[in-house]
């Protein structure tokens, strides 16, 4: 595959109709697991705001059809509307859209078909409708198709995957549009040979077509599966696939409103088909979208690895209650503020039951370090004040990562205790430094599955949102031994 220098493609109308819908606010379970021993980057807040607490969309679509009752109520819209892109007057068929097991794995499939006439057309698109997706990682599993499943080729056919806004009006300077593949296997749009469009975009003008972008072209096949992926972070677009960095953007097209998340397949003209009537398929096997989270692809590929092990075929944390929910930026050695300890609920896997635990913690002074991230659990800022919240944070053997171990508590060198603040046996219920009182809420004992349990309330320490950054706050929540619930104490 090459690399071509980046343009601004020139091709027919793109007109996409989308109506503006009311933002998700329904958490379902889940939680983002992000492994790996790269740093994630999370999208700053400005100077002076809170950064957000971000969630996730994962989807390993495991529906049974596209009636499937599942599929509608976690957000996805299976287009039957007229109008673009592509042939005028083609159709865009429900019946397009199907759900069948691709090469041992089952998968969301579009299939678009033509005879050659507008009439004979029919195109097919799936859509995560609500529009709430803009910075963060966005990454599909997608088997593109070089040949059609039936019939004769030589079809200029667009398999995609993109996220995009409504256009209000001709160059309307808000529009937000990211494509993340328009694969033609065929060529097309002054191609003829297989070729790859990645694409940002500011605006356009339908009619006559004006378009406001920026382009990388990848000339060469992609028959197959492969991983397609971009971040959106720091004012820069940079996508990927099969983790190879393909293209660069930035500037006016870095998106300016929220989109949704978009899979179709389309003609974007009939002028290459012969005769009779020709098949295509696309088939996904999986979607992520890490909400203000750049990762490598390495992380991503482990997020999905960690979801599907733990038998999450769907998880949507994607603006809690009111979007991203805001904490305090992650606190530096020379900080001396203190936070407040609040409640933040983290949906995580169903529990599972934990290995037996032993009566007492090992005796000594420890860190406590983490297998999801290997950072060490930490006072911020040697805060050593009752009720300041304890963080993740990168290992450096200062004496505000050194716990004693005494009992069954973990005590800071100034004695004070790991507790559940408030006594609380909520999912979700911070977790602090308070004075040693002997309450049950300092309890912890350590399984052989090493997860800390606090008996009292019966959860475990856990890491929320699964967020491998410094600066992560801790919980307790139902036990299910994820590595965001267990420890080393060394």
């Amino acid at each position: 595959m090459t690399l071509l220098p980046s343009t601004a493609r020139r091709g027919p109308a793109r007109t996409r109709r989308r109506t503006a819908r009311t933002r998700l606010v329904t958490a379902l379970l889940g939680a983002l697991v992000l492994v790996g021993g790269a740093a994630l980057v999370v999208v700053t807040a400005p100077a002076g705001t809170a950064a957000p607490t971000c969630g996730t969309l994962f989807d390993d679509f495991s529906y049974t059809s596209r009636t499937d009752p599942a599929l509608a109520s976690h957000g996805w819209r299976v287009r039957t509307s007229a109008g673009g892109p592509g042939v005028g007057g083609a159709a865009w068929s429900a019946d397009n859209v199907t759900f069948d097991s691709v090469d041992g794995q089952r998968s969301l499939r579009l299939r678009a078909a033509t005879n050659g006439t507008a009439a004979g057309t029919s195109h097919a698109e799936v859509s995560q409708q609500a529009r709430r997706f803009r910075e963060g990682t966005y990454l599909a599993r997608i088997k593109f198709a070089d040949v059609p499943e039936s019939g004769p080729d030589g079809d200029h056919v667009n398999q995609t995957f993109y996220s995009i806004s409504p256009l209000a009006y001709a160059f309307d300077p808000t529009y937000s549009e990211l494509d993340f593949a328009e694969y033609l296997p065929n060529g097309g749009w002054g191609t003829s040979t297989p070729t790859d469009y990645v694409t940002s975009w500011y605006t356009y003008q339908a009619d006559p077509w004006v378009a406001d972008n920026q382009s990388t072209t990848l000339a060469g096949s992609l028959a197959g599966w492969h991983d397609v992926m971009a971040t959106v972070g720091g004012g820069t677009i940079r996508y990927y696939v099969d983790g190879r960095l393909v293209g660069t953007h930035s500037g006016k097209v870095y998106p300016r409103q929220d989109m949704s998340i978009d899979f179709n397949q389309w003609f974007i003209d009939l002028a290459g088909h012969g005769s009779g009537t020709s098949v295509w398929r696309q088939s996904v096997d999986y979607v992520l979208h890490a909400e203000d989270q750049v990762l490598t692809p390495a992380q991503a590929g482990a997020a999905v690895a960690s979801l599907r092990q733990q038998g999450l075929a769907h998880v949507d944390t994607i603006g809690r209650q009111s979007g991203c929910s805001a904490t305090p930026p992650a606190p530096t050695p020379s900080a001396t503020a203190t936070r407040t300890p609040t409640a933040s609920p983290t949906p995580t896997a169903s529990p599972t039951p934990t290995a037996s635990p032993t009566p007492t913690l090992p005796a000594g002074t420890r860190t406590v370090v983490s297998d999801l991230n290997g950072k060490c659990l930490d006072v911020p800022a040697w805060s050593f004040s009752p009720g300041v919240r304890v963080v993740m944070w990168a290992c450096d053997g200062e004496t505000k990562q050194r716990w004693q171990a005494v009992g069954r508590t973990l005590r800071t060198q100034n004695d004070l205790c790991l507790d559940v603040a408030g006594a609380g046996t909520a999912n979700g219920t911070p977790v602090q430094i308070a004075r040693c009182n002997g309450n049950a809420a300092q309890d912890w004992v350590l399984g052989a599955d090493r997860t800390l349990r606090n008996p009292a309330s019966g959860r475990c320490l856990d890491i929320d949102g699964w967020r491998a950054t410094d600066g992560a706050r801790l919980i307790v929540w139902d036990c299910h031994g994820g590595a965001n619930q267990r420890w080393r104490l060394v």
